[in-house]
């Protein structure tokens, strides 16, 4: 079958666009009228109230007893923000390759002239517990102040298990702090910010929050909060202190993102009102459903550990001499379903199917019959029925 010419993009396809990139994600009708409303006096006691209500609830979804500080940002200018509020010139970060946003949050590092020991990784596993409890058994002068990982790595699909880190980081006695990027598994997969000790936690809006993008998040510990007392590297925007002063009494030291608020405060509600551990099982069997496919279809997995699978996404490797921007363009121009593309290293070899947020059953089906549909106009090779293993899945449960 010949593949489909380019289509106008300025003409009006029928139905609904399927975004299931891992983000932005589906930003559901209740948060979108709560964007709606009018904005209001950011510094009048409506807003106010507001305010400390989003603070309070955040906390049950980090699971952290102690202050979360929301800026006007994306989820890279909170990777600065956990930095600059705890470190000074100098000072060393250990930090670990599993993939490209790992990579990125290195290079911020960086450049705001802090030492980063980057320990190499293949793009297709989590972070290893052993290494990191070697390097830091290593470190006797405790020179290393910070380990910084990525909970789920949104390039590769793999999550990295935290709590056996913050065991491993426990095992050498090590004073480090403890950074975690949970910018795409917040909302959507298991997160413990205080059972796990985690010193800073980074989040984004446009994820498993189901906002668009536009604020960005650290839940903060005592602990960082003491270093934040000591840290010398230059900032602004980003000091905590101006903030939680103001946010103690629901206020902002700037301008804030307001209506990006009254969405947020949505949100929460729709989290809170399912439950927590519901949103969690549900992200679960979606994804579940999702590695069934792929393997009917013959396809490969990037992820090479079944227990570091990501709920929020899956990426999947093409065969080789199959370029797999090709198969996404295909897949739009025909049926209007956009998914993610390979990043860094991996790019035009694999691409990602996002399955997170504001997210059903039928969404998914109709997500994996324009994908195997796509694999026959592009001439990938596969096997048929992968779309008939997600439905007897789905529909046993």
């Amino acid at each position: 079958m010949n593949l489909p010419l380019m289509s106008d993009p300025n003409a009006r396809r029928s139905g609904r666009h399927f975004l299931q990139i891992p983000g932005p994600t589906n930003v559901p009708d209740r948060v979108l009228r709560a964007m709606g409303r009018p904005t209001i006096d950011h510094r009048g006691p409506e807003f106010a109230q507001l305010t400390l209500d989003i603070l309070e609830r955040l906390k049950a979804v980090f699971k952290c007893s102690r202050p979360v500080v929301i800026y006007p940002s994306s989820g890279s200018g909170a990777w600065e923000a956990a930095l600059v509020n705890t470190l000074s010139a100098g000072d060393r970060v250990l930090m670990f390759e599993t993939g490209h946003f790992a990579m990125l949050w290195r290079d911020i590092a960086t450049r705001l002239g802090l030492e980063v020991d980057f320990i190499p990784g293949d793009w297709r596993h989590g972070v290893d517990p052993e290494a990191i409890e070697s390097k830091l058994a290593e470190d006797r002068r405790h020179a290393i102040k910070a380990v910084a990982i990525v909970h789920n790595e949104t390039s590769t699909g793999t999550t990295s298990k935290v709590g056996e880190i913050r065991k491993a980081i426990d095992r050498t006695g090590h004073p480090t702090l403890f950074m975690v990027d949970t910018i795409s598994s917040l909302a959507s997969i298991d997160y413990r910010h205080d059972e796990w000790g985690v010193d800073v936690t980074v989040a984004g809006s446009q994820k498993g929050l189901m906002l668009p993008p536009g604020l960005g998040f650290n839940a903060v510990s005592t602990k960082a909060l003491e270093a934040a007392k000591k840290a010398n590297l230059p900032k602004s925007y980003w000091d905590w202190g101006p903030m939680l002063n103001s946010s103690a009494r629901g206020f902002f030291p700037y301008t804030p993102a307001t209506n990006l608020l009254f969405g947020l405060n949505e949100s929460l509600s729709m989290l809170l009102e399912k439950g927590l551990e519901n949103v969690f099982a549900r992200h679960q069997r979606l994804a579940e459903a999702t590695r069934r496919t792929i393997k009917a279809w013959g396809l490969e997995i990037l992820c090479l550990n079944p227990e570091e699978y990501s709920n929020s996404l899956t990426a999947v490797l093409l065969p080789d001499g199959h370029d797999a921007d090709a198969l996404r363009k295909v897949i739009l121009d025909r049926f209007n379903l956009s998914l993610g593309n390979g990043l860094g290293k991996v790019q035009g070899k694999i691409f990602r199917i996002g399955h997170l947020g504001d997210f059903n059953e039928l969404m998914l089906a109709g997500t994996l019959c324009g994908i195997e549909m796509g694999l026959s106009l592009a001439g990938v090779p596969h096997k048929k029925g992968g779309v008939e293993a997600a439905l007897d899945f789905l529909g046993n449960m």
